[in-house]
Parts: C-alpha cells; structure tokens; sequence
C-alpha cells in the first residue's frame, strides 16, 4: 500500500482521538467503535502473518446502540407533528365578556322545551269556551256541542273537520272555523237553513227548507204554509227521521200555490194524488206536484166558473191539466 495512503490515515485517525479528548460532550456516531476495531485488526493482519483475520462482533449489540437514536428521531418527528396539529391557544381580551355559541344553543333549546311542557300542561291552550255567531234559531250552546271541541287541545282542533260535522247538521247549512290564540281560540259563524214551511205528520211537526230538508222545529212561525199529511194514508216514519229530505217538487209546488193563492194556509198532501186544498165552498180538489201551479191554478177556476152556479162539486182533480177530472154531488134541475 502507498505510504501516503497510510500518511493521510494516520493523520484523519490521530485528528478523531484528538477531538474525543477535547470534546468528552460529543457522543460518537453509533458504529465508529466497531468500524475502528475491524481497522485495527486489518492492519494487525497485514503487519502479521499474511492471513487476514477478521474481528467477530455482535451484531444485535451494534443494533441495539442504534435504537436509542432512531427511538428519539421517531420521537421528535411524532413531537413536531404533534406541536403543528395542536390549535393555537386562544388569547381572550380582558375588559370584554365573551359567551360561546354553545350556551346560547343551550339556552335556546331550555327556552323551547320549556314553552312546549307549557304548551301541553297550561288549562288556558284548552278550549273550554268558543266565540259564535251568525245564528238566528239555533243557540250558542247547541252550537258548541255540535263542533265538539270542548276541552281538546288548541293543536289537535282540525278547522276542516269542525266545519263538516256543524254541516251536517240539518240546521245548519255552511260553517267557518277559525283557529287562533287565546282568549278566542276557536271562532264560528255558522249560516242557518231558513224554514219554507211546515210539515205535518200525525202530532209530530218539523220544518222543511226549500230544498225539502227535515229540520227541527225550534219555534212557531204562524207566517209560514203548513203541508199537513193525509191522515186517511199510512204515514212512513223515514220523513222525520235525521237528515231526512221531503221530495223538492212537493215543496216548490206548495211554495207556488201560495204565491198563487194567498188566501191558502193549510195544503193537504196525498202520495198518490199530491197536493190538495179544501175549497172553504165544500170540495177537494187536488193539484198535485211539480212546478206548473200556475198552469193548474187557471184551469181550476176556470172549471169553477163554468160549472158552480149549475153543480156541486165534490172533488175536482186537476193534477193533470190536460184532462181535468171532477165528481159532482147535486146538480140544479132546470
């Protein structure tokens, strides 16, 4: 080997032990120890025997000196990303009060279930009176009964489902329902059927509108036409019964012989030969039903004035007005 080779490493080897003498704080690099033993023993061998005689070392002893450093290069890089991942500490300002967002959630979701338990648990969200109005016939109390929303809860009063059940009543033809806060939670206005006239059946008496609706009779009205029921005719329970409806024919033909004849104020009403009216001059005589009294009306007094100076009649029927039939009882001999 060239002298200056073993010049130049004799000086670099001389230089390390001069520095580790200075330098006692420095800790040598893991492995310079066992790379400056094997030196050693290659240049022994060399100086030797001519065999080359290679130094036995531990290997796990080597590795186990270089764990302590890599265990602390793992270390630092896990403590510097830790230290970038920690959120930098908040600075508050002092004189000035701050309040995080998560007592005013707080607060405002209390506040809410606070007004919900009152909602539920307070008397006054419980309906126990009603404003009404509109009616005529029909009393308030009626009214409230018939909604049926005393003592349920403002929430579960449906406007639509009130409105039907007051509808359905035979008095009552159309309804408005309000829902609002108290202290007039619930407002109806309920627009009554109008009586057209009354009906007769046996001892009982109800009222009929124009349409032929059974209603109750809530009081008198001596103003209105009384339609009185056959008595000699089996009289069916179903027209009185509820929500019950007389023929509409039956009903505008009453209505235009009134108007027809003001002097009626009782009708008479046979199934088979309908309306009918007892001439304060003796007869019967019968219109039957329909919208063409006025037609029927003329046919009559025509009839009457032909015939009631030679004849008595007995009953004269001209619900047909075609072909007018009459009975006469005595008729004057010339």
């Amino acid at each position: 080997m060239p002298d200056f080779f073993n010049t130049s490493v004799g000086k670099r080897r001389k230089e390390r032990k001069r520095l580790k003498q200075t330098d006692k704080h420095v800790a040598p690099a893991p492995g310079s120890e066992a790379r400056q033993t094997r030196r050693e023993s290659m240049r022994g061998a060399k100086r030797g025997s001519g065999r080359l005689h290679l130094p036995t070392f531990d290997v796990q002893d080597d590795l186990t000196k270089m764990e302590p450093r890599a265990r602390s290069l793992s270390g630092r890089r896990k403590e510097r990303q830790s230290e970038t991942r920690r959120p930098p500490e908040r600075v508050w300002p002092v004189g000035k009060i701050w309040v995080s967002w998560r007592w005013v959630s707080g607060i405002l979701s209390g506040g809410l279930l606070l007004l919900m338990i009152g909602f539920f648990t307070l008397d006054m969200f419980y309906v126990d009176t009603i404003a009404i109005g509109g009616v005529n016939y029909l009393s308030r109390e009626e009214v409230f009964r018939f909604s049926d929303v005393s003592q349920k809860h403002i929430f579960w009063v449906d406007e639509e489902e009130v409105e039907e059940r007051l509808e359905s009543n035979n008095n009552i033809a159309a309804a408005e329902v309000r829902v609002g806060w108290p202290p007039n939670m619930v407002q109806i206005v309920v627009r009554e059927r109008d009586p057209a006239l009354i009906w007769e059946q046996g001892d009982n008496r109800v009222w009929l509108d124009i349409n032929g609706l059974v209603m109750f009779q809530r009081e008198d009205r001596p103003d209105l036409l009384r339609v009185v029921y056959d008595p000699n005719e089996p009289v069916p329970e179903e027209l009185l019964g509820a929500a019950s409806r007389v023929n509409t024919e039956v009903v505008h033909g009453a209505l235009l012989l009134k108007a027809r004849m003001p002097g009626i104020d009782v009708l008479l009403y046979n199934p088979k030969k309908g309306l009918g009216w007892r001439d304060p001059r003796g007869w019967m005589v019968w219109f039957g039903t329909g919208s063409n009294m006025d037609v029927k009306s003329r046919v009559y007094e025509a009839i009457v004035n032909q015939n009631f100076s030679a004849v008595q009649f007995g009953e004269i029927d001209v619900s047909d007005p075609d072909y007018p039939v009459y009975t006469v009882l005595w008729q004057k001999s010339e």
